[in-house]
């Protein structure tokens, strides 16, 4: 007999089924009760930019509190050595072999047919916003990011419109809104970007009175709010510490240079100061938000940078060590270029104060959220961390391989298998010789001495590699930063 059945075989009736119903969760709870998904991606930030990476002049004193409240990462990589590449790879799951931006050049799209974080967990309930810099592609649609699976977004649509950040207009869910006081500086009287696609608007700015980046703070209090009944996943994508290159010498613009002003460093460099500081402070109100509206301990952050340090702007790199003991820089694949930080926290789920090496890369982060939110893992380049989040090492797959290329800088491809780097530059160049360089990183992290005449039998793996993982790219809608059409791009 039912134990909710009476002994004559009558239900319990509606009075009952009340009651019954009464003690179970409702569907609508246990939608509730879904992870929401915070990503922080900020702007050609380095690996050693952060207090908890070992940064010895600048303090960051939140982003810490995260990496001592959840799992810092020692082995986690970019998708590319510059940002629209590299966010397409966090954004599709596939390397640059087979993704469909693989450069910052021009004609390069996403699919709006392709897999993406977005329309993954939107398929599981949840509402999806993306607030600062999209820049996947060139030149993207002005509602490029709804079209990829967001329900929202605010900020820039186009990747050299995000350099200036005092910009006369932004965008609101694919819609320009205009940024009352802030005004382009005219080079005789025009617009020197002026024939850049619409959305582009990039230059120095003459009258600066809306800062994006605090813009985005605003925007990410309120989407939280609005959303905090349901489950949500939110990327906040601030365009710094990224430089204005137009606005070279001085190209590290904030409103001011706070408790910087008083140090005997150049004006640029309390400008990068006081970027990494107000990132802190950003994280420091979305942290905030989160407690206050009880949401907290169900909430995942990840943080991020979209690849390594930059020298633009008027910056150099070396003044705050951005790059650690690693060697290279932003548009470098040797690990200076490409490994970034990458924070998560997950109270009560992740181990807090775990310091992780499990090696990692950004389209390992689509199934890694498949995990996450219960949805089917679609076909991707990547292998999910989810049991490394959990603490279970000892069920965490690892990839063969990673593999990365660059169209640009006279074409680069680039492998990491076990602990052996392989880059081979110039494989697009005919005025300069191709050139290989293998590096034991177990032996020589700072890829400092080039042991490739020594393996000859590694440098053929490596190479069957790079014919495994690239595929044809579409050579008639590819050109290069100078507009000039690449046939035959490898």
């Amino acid at each position: 007999m039912n134990k909710y059945q009476l002994s004559n075989g009558v239900g319990l009736g509606i009075f009952g089924l009340l009651a019954l119903s009464a003690c179970q969760p409702s569907k609508k709870v246990q939608t509730a009760q879904k992870p929401n998904i915070i990503y922080i991606l900020v702007d050609d930030m380095g690996y050693g930019d952060l207090g908890c990476y070992g940064q010895q002049t600048l303090t960051t004193p939140n982003i810490d509190k995260l990496a001592a409240e959840g799992m810092r990462f020692t082995n986690h990589y970019t998708g590319s050595s510059v940002c629209g590449p590299s966010r397409a790879a966090l954004m599709t799951g596939k390397h640059t072999g087979h993704a469909s931006v693989r450069g910052n050049a021009p004609n390069q799209l996403l699919s709006d047919t392709e897999m993406t974080l977005a329309k993954l967990v939107k398929s599981q309930g949840y509402k999806t916003g993306i607030i600062g810099k999209w820049g996947i592609g060139h030149p993207p649609p002005a509602d490029d990011p709804m079209k990829k699976g967001f329900d929202f977004h605010y900020g820039y649509i186009n990747m050299w419109h995000a350099h200036n950040l005092y910009p006369e207009f932004l965008y609101r869910n694919g819609v320009k809104e205009v940024l009352e006081g802030n005004k382009l500086q005219l080079v005789n009287g025009e617009n020197p970007w002026k024939n850049y696609p619409e959305g582009t608007g990039i230059a120095d700015s003459l009258h600066r009175a809306q800062y994006t980046p605090f813009l985005f703070d605003n925007e990410a209090l309120k989407f939280i709010d609005q959303n905090k009944k349901e489950p949500f996943f939110l990327m906040m994508c601030y365009n710094t510490p990224h430089a204005n290159n137009e606005a070279t010498p001085n190209g590290l613009e904030v409103p001011d240079f706070g408790e910087y002003a008083n140090k005997d460093w150049p004006k640029v460099e309390k400008g990068f100061a006081t970027m990494v500081r107000n990132l802190d402070n950003s994280v420091a109100k979305i942290m905030a938000k989160l407690k206050e509206d009880g949401l907290d301990e169900n909430t995942i952050v990840m943080f991020a940078s979209d690849n390594g340090p930059h020298q633009e702007g008027g910056h150099i790199m070396e003044f705050f060590n951005s790059n650690g003991d690693l060697h290279g820089k932003k548009r470098d694949f040797w690990d200076g270029g490409v490994k970034t930080p990458f924070i998560v926290r997950w109270p009560g789920k992740v181990p807090a104060g775990k310091v992780s090496n499990q090696r990692s890369v950004f389209w390992d982060v689509l199934p890694t959220f498949a995990d996450i939110v219960g949805a089917k893992t679609p076909e991707t380049d990547g292998i999910s961390f989810y049991p490394t989040l959990m603490g279970d090492t000892a069920n965490q797959k690892q990839s063969a391989y990673y593999y990365w290329e660059f169209y640009e800088n006279g074409g680069v491809q680039a492998v990491l298998k076990d602990n052996y780097k392989f880059i081979k530059s110039n494989v697009r160049d005919h005025k300069n010789p191709i050139t290989i360089e293998l590096y034991d990183l177990a032996t020589d992290p700072a890829e400092a001495v080039n042991i490739a005449t020594q393996h000859p039998d590694i440098i053929a793996e490596m190479e069957e590699i790079l014919k495994k993982s690239h595929t044809d790219f579409a050579a008639t809608s590819l050109f290069n930063e100078d507009g000039k059409k690449v046939d035959t791009p490898f």
